[in-house]
């Protein structure tokens, strides 16, 4: 179960992710009144929590993917009189304090643990998205229970099973929740271990109540990172990652791309639904990214599901058996509009149910959160289009490696089919974006978008402020300067302040 104990390295290795902006910064801070550029308006009060992968000790694995990094959460809270304060803490996993005792690395590859120095009970690094959710923040990976933390301080509370109501071991890291509601809905893959292919999906209430479990077994065992939700049905896109027990205690890789595996879309009922009610469709081989919104056509049933689509491997660094993957620079994700049958006997997924939405390399995308399982017409996401000016020469010793580039923030409107683009600066990246109402507005898409955007000249990060207003989009409303370089982060969300209680 464990593997020998290396030297101790004081030293991160040479390779591309952890260089450049990709160095982990091992920060924990406080930081009050940041430069702010601009003017935020009175009514954008609330925190921007994200997390982003951050190693505390030089892996043992050399060439540790960037995502294998202990967790550290971002809390950028901005104030009614347009104030700005930063705090950033690791969460305490029982691997994080374990290493930290041991001042080293024990963690082996990523999710396999037989290649790991110690036995962990539990072995996730909590790193992937961070939830705000019935009055804890829970810091989720999707290879394990959560952990909840304080809101405020953000404190570490310890792993949290929903008062041991917790029906799998492991827990998505994209739950999704009914504006309407708050109910949480959720599922775990390799739900009953390691190379397993049970999903479980799940339904918890707005105060914490395990409402209905429903066990499925997938038509293999693959990675399934995110996942749509309508008023009546549940969503499941797997990516052909695929994983192989023996392979695993074997020392390799927990992922392999498999050009031969279908892209699987499976169907069940959101309600009162069971394994013999799921439908597994059958795409082409190809990598489905992150969900934008699915909702149900009124006029014939049919859900539509929109998410981005690429027909090569996104996750280049996890090959197939023969060690071919795509050069980074080739990948192209697209926002996608799927439209399928729930209630077809014909598992196949034919082209005339798939179309580009919108043809730019893109995302992570947002939508207006209070519009979510409806018919949306706002899309906001990362994008890459070199056409804008970015200055790859300059930028390109410092950029450091293992993460998709984004050089602009988008807005993409379906009921025109209009894009708007917002491009930071010659020497600028940007992360992933949240939406924020106005408040007081009701309108789909009226609000703000925020995001963290990498500065490659002071090789420090700064956050972007934008109004989503028409014609606006394209100018930065507040720009707000950290006093430190952040590493790539996964997601995030925004809170808005009536929701957080903060201590004086």
């Amino acid at each position: 179960m464990s593997s020998p104990l290396p030297p101790v390295t004081s030293h991160f290795p040479p390779n591309p992710q952890f260089q450049g902006f990709m160095k982990p910064s091992g920060l924990e801070a406080d930081a009050h009144n940041l430069e702010v550029i601009g003017t935020i308006p009175p009514s954008v009060s609330g925190t921007f929590y994200r997390v982003m992968p951050d190693p505390q000790f030089p892996p043992f694995i050399q060439n540790d993917p960037w995502f294998n990094g202990d967790g550290n959460i971002s809390a950028f809270r901005i104030h009614p009189d347009g104030r700005v304060s930063f705090k950033q803490r690791y969460v305490r996993t029982e691997k994080f304090t374990r290493e930290r005792e041991a001042q080293r690395a024990l963690l082996g590859k990523y999710r396999n643990k037989y290649t790991d120095a110690v036995e962990f009970a539990i072995r996730t690094t909590a790193n992937t998205n961070v939830v705000h959710f019935n009055g804890k923040l829970l810091a989720l990976k999707e290879d394990a229970p959560p952990y909840a933390l304080d809101p405020d301080t953000l404190e570490t509370i310890g792993l949290y099973d929903f008062d041991g109501q917790l029906p799998s071991l492991t827990f998505t890291a994209h739950p999704k929740f009914d504006p309407k509601t708050g109910e949480m809905l959720c599922f775990g893959y390799e739900a009953k271990g390691d190379g397993t292919p049970d999903v479980c999906y799940y339904r918890i209430s707005a105060e914490g109540k395990l409402l209905e479990t429903v066990w499925l077994v997938a038509p293999v065992v693959a990675m399934i990172h995110d996942f749509a939700v309508t008023e009546n049905w549940v969503v499941f896109p797997i990516i052909p990652q695929v994983c192989d027990l023996d392979r695993l205690k074997a020392g390799g890789e927990h992922w392999q791309w498999s050009p031969e595996t279908p892209f699987y879309i499976g169907v069940l009922p959101r309600r009162g639904g069971s394994a013999a009610d799921v439908k597994w469709f059958r795409h082409p081989n190809s990598f489905p990214g992150h969900v934008a919104n699915a909702y149900e056509d009124p006029s014939t049933g049919n859900l539509v599901v929109d998410l981005g689509l690429s027909a090569s491997n996104v996750f280049f660094w996890w090959p197939d058996a023969q060690g071919n993957a795509p050069r980074p620079e080739t990948i192209h994700s697209q926002l996608t509009r799927f439209t399928i049958n729930p209630k077809s006997e014909d598992l196949e997924v034919t082209p005339d149910m798939v179309t580009a939405l919108e043809t730019t390399n893109s995302e992570f995308y947002r939508i207006d959160d209070r519009f979510a399982f409806q018919q949306h017409r706002h899309v906001f996401f990362d994008a890459m289009d070199p056409a804008l000016g970015t200055d790859f020469g300059a930028i390109a010793p410092k950029l450091g490696g293992g993460y998709p580039l984004y050089n602009s923030l988008a807005h993409f409107d379906a009921q025109t089919g209009k894009t708007e683009v917002y491009f930071p600066g010659r020497t600028h990246m940007v992360q992933e974006p949240v939406f924020i109402p106005k408040k007081g507005s009701e309108v789909e898409g009226d609000g703000y978008l925020l995001a963290l955007v990498n500065n490659y000249d002071t090789m420090g990060s700064e956050l972007h402020l934008l109004d989503t207003t028409e014609g606006k989009f394209g100018e930065c409303l507040a720009k707000v300067v950290l006093p430190v370089r952040l590493r790539h982060g996964l997601h995030g969300n925004w809170v808005d302040a009536n929701n957080v209680k903060e201590t004086k």
